[in-house]
């Protein structure tokens, strides 16, 4: 009442009308804005370019051309039942023993039994008769129909296979035909005579083996399936054995696409980072060393695979001796140690293999003016007065040289887009499409290149479908990912309708054999939390060997993969880390490792073909490295080893397209796995850690 006089006395006498009840209805008004500001915490939206598609099946254009095929799911074990169960087992009674005369003199004679005798043989058996009861209660549960659970995930895909048609008939293990002797043999050697192939490497065998006949039209493929599900032997195998069944027949033709440039691969396979694109090359590698392909990674050192011919002062004095005698007086550098030699499949990703094509670089001007844009702009109006007497600015523009193009693209019949949700992105789907154009014109059928601004406001294809022309490449193309956002689904319907689609069951959801834990902040320290996490794993494998060790050896410790969201927060644990004695690699995008050209900063976490390391020090986390920290740059498509069966999710993860792929690096190829989910557990954000928990249980069901 005393601010209010006081506001009355500030105002002036004019003011006499204003009252507490008016103050009071403003105060009302003002509070109703505020819960009308405030972000409830359990919903968590996100744009179309990280929300899961609703659903795989074609719309638009792609309901007449393209189609759905989804792998059946395999029937469960299931026990028959025991034949004892919920009856009491009987006891034996065993032979009277006869008794020294001391023992029968202190026994007491027998009672005749009773009416409490018999209550207590009954309380006895109820355990029994309780456990008939639950066994009784559970088949009745499984003889009623299943209902129908609330899925929070609705709104973001579903995959009912409701309206897909199933494949029926899926080879059930690898064999020659259709898989060539030789490519079935290193698949063997890699995988084992006793592996069979899963569902989408089922659906591949199925579909993806089919010869292409002149005149037919290219093939257009999407795998999608799982983490850990195989879909790079999926797409390696069909691609490496037409690879080997066209080599004679162009080697026999007249007329052959010649380019004078040093490669001119045959397949391309593109990947979002260059750790994935070195670990796919080594295993086409190891599939194809039978069968003698030549498969190359782009994303090498930038060393030459041959020796560089020695030059001596002496030789170099001849060669331009003899260059000023001749009439023309030109010196010709040899470009023979620049790996002009025969490639069938490469290996790089999109920006790499647009440098090879068209030349070192082609885009440094562009980069330059977008930096000076973002960067100069305020310098520039800063010394807008600093002018030469000409009247012109003091600095001259920068000028670039462009490198000669080492590669031709005449030849490539395969394109394959691994994470392909990544290279369609807003962030690569640029660099990707510049060169599935540039190839389709270098086989002499251009496509028409679509803007960025068409694509961020790419329509609903129920909406219009007669006003986007859509894209045919003159060449195979295949597409693979464990997740398939709404922005992809919308551009396949729309630009490609013709795309066969093939799916597993269990697509978007977690390995079976990977189990999710939710571990809550104490509070403190958060790096603490963590240390004491690792530490308790490394506990358990510690009871788990002395458990199993049949003799004296060192405890092998499993390794521990945690992802973080920031560069920052992965500098911050791995120092923590190393400072309490548990030896860490922190890897972000910026790291000075990845530059060497090889994956050797992730030696003992990533998937090898050879056998174990062995030696001193190996099992001990204060020498060799058991915990690598990073961001989602390690995220997508690589196979880490079977060592690494903890993931740690120390941050909210953004969506669940990012949680897929990260919890994703454990439980492989049938492996245990088990991820950490941090979060809190009350206070402020448990709400929004409440609404992770109810997504983690939808995608692990």
């Amino acid at each position: 009442m005393a601010s209010l006089l006081a506001l009355r006395q500030f105002l002036g006498p004019g003011s006499s009308e204003i009252t507490s009840s008016q103050f009071h209805t403003s105060s009302v008004v003002l509070a109703q804005l505020r819960r009308k500001s405030k972000k409830p915490y359990g919903k968590l939206t996100s744009p179309p370019r990280t929300r899961l598609a609703k659903s795989l099946q074609p719309t638009g254009k792609a309901k007449r051309l393209g189609k759905l095929e989804i792998a059946p799911s395999r029937p469960e074990f299931k026990r028959d039942a025991v034949p004892h169960e919920g009856l009491a087992p009987q006891q034996r009674e065993s032979p009277p023993r006869r008794r020294t005369t001391s023992e029968s003199r202190s026994i007491p004679k027998r009672r005749p039994p009773n009416d409490d005798a018999d209550a207590e043989t009954q309380v006895k058996n109820w355990a029994i008769k309780a456990h008939s009861e639950r066994v009784d209660r559970r088949k009745a549960v499984a003889r009623q129909s299943p209902t129908s659970q609330a899925n929070p995930l609705e709104e973001e895909f579903d995959l009912s296979a409701s309206a897909a048609s199933s494949s029926k008939d899926l080879p059930t293990r690898f064999s020659s035909p259709p898989l060539m002797p030789g490519l079935l043999q290193s698949l063997q050697e890699t995988l084992g005579k006793d592996a069979r192939p899963t569902a989408i490497q089922a659906s591949s065998m199925k579909h993806l083996f089919k010869e292409h006949v002149e005149g037919e039209k290219y093939k257009e493929f999407l795998l999608a399936s799982e983490t850990g599900s195989g879909k790079s032997i999926a797409y390696l195998l069909p691609v490496l054995q037409d690879l080997k069944r066209t080599e004679h027949e162009q080697s026999n033709a007249v007329v052959h696409h010649s380019s004078r440039k040093p490669l001119n691969p045959r397949a391309l396979i593109l990947a979002p980072t260059h750790e994935l694109t070195r670990q796919l090359a080594s295993f086409a590698k190891s599939l194809s060393h039978v069968i003698k392909l030549r498969v190359m990674c782009a994303s090498k050192a930038n060393t030459p695979s041959t020796a560089k011919s020695s030059g001596t002062a002496s030789k170099m004095k001849g060669k331009f001796e003899g260059a000023g005698a001749a009439s023309d007086a030109e010196f010709v550098i040899s470009k023979s140690s620049r790996g002009s030699r025969p490639v069938d499949l490469l290996v790089g990703t999109p920006m790499k293999v647009l440098e090879m094509e068209r030349g070192r670089g082609w885009n440094w001007e562009e980069r330059a003016r977008e930096r000076a844009i973002r960067i100069g702009k305020v310098k520039s109006e800063e010394h807008e007065d600093v002018k030469d007497e000409d009247g012109g600015n003091k600095e001259l523009p920068r000028e670039f040289w462009v490198d000669e193009p080492e590669m031709g693209l005449e030849n490539v019949q395969w394109v394959v887009v691994d994470e392909a949700d990544v290279l369609f992105d807003p962030d690569f789907q640029e660099s990707t499409r510049m060169l599935l154009a540039d190839i389709a014109a270098a086989r002499g059928q251009p496509v028409p290149v679509i803007s960025p601004s068409a694509l961020s406001s790419i329509p609903d294809p129920e909406v219009t479908t007669t006003s986007i022309q859509s894209i045919a490449y003159p060449f195979n193309f295949l597409l693979t990912s464990a997740t398939v956002p709404t922005t992809l689904a919308t551009y396949l319907s729309n630009y490609h309708p013709s795309l066969t689609r093939l799916a597993s069951p269990r697509l978007h959801h977690l390995p079976p054999t990977l189990r999710t834990e939710h571990t809550s902040w104490t509070g403190g320290n958060k790096n603490a939390d963590i240390e004491r996490r690792i530490r308790r794993v490394w506990a358990e494998d510690a009871l788990v060997h002395s458990k199993t060790a049949t003799g004296p050896g060192p405890i092998k410790l499993s390794k521990v993969l945690v992802f973080c969201n920031k560069r920052s927060k992965v500098e911050q644990l791995a120092a923590f880390l190393d400072g309490r004695g548990i030896k860490c690699v922190a890897l972000t995008g910026g790291a000075e490792a990845r530059k060497r050209g090889s994956n050797h900063h992730l030696d003992g976490f990533l998937k090898t073909a050879g056998p174990a390391p062995t030696g001193p020090g190996l099992c001990d986390p204060a020498q060799t490295p058991h915990v690598l920290v990073t961001t989602s740059l390690l995220s997508r498509g690589l196979d880490f080893s079977p060592m690494i069966k903890h993931v740690f999710i120390v941050d909210e993860p953004r969506n669940m397209i990012d949680f897929l792929h990260r919890a994703g690096r454990a439980g492989r190829a049938g492996e245990a796995g088990q991820v950490v989910v941090f979060g809190r557990a009350k206070g402020r954000g448990s709400g929004r850690t409440e609404e992770v928990k109810r997504r983690v249980r939808a995608v692990a069901g």
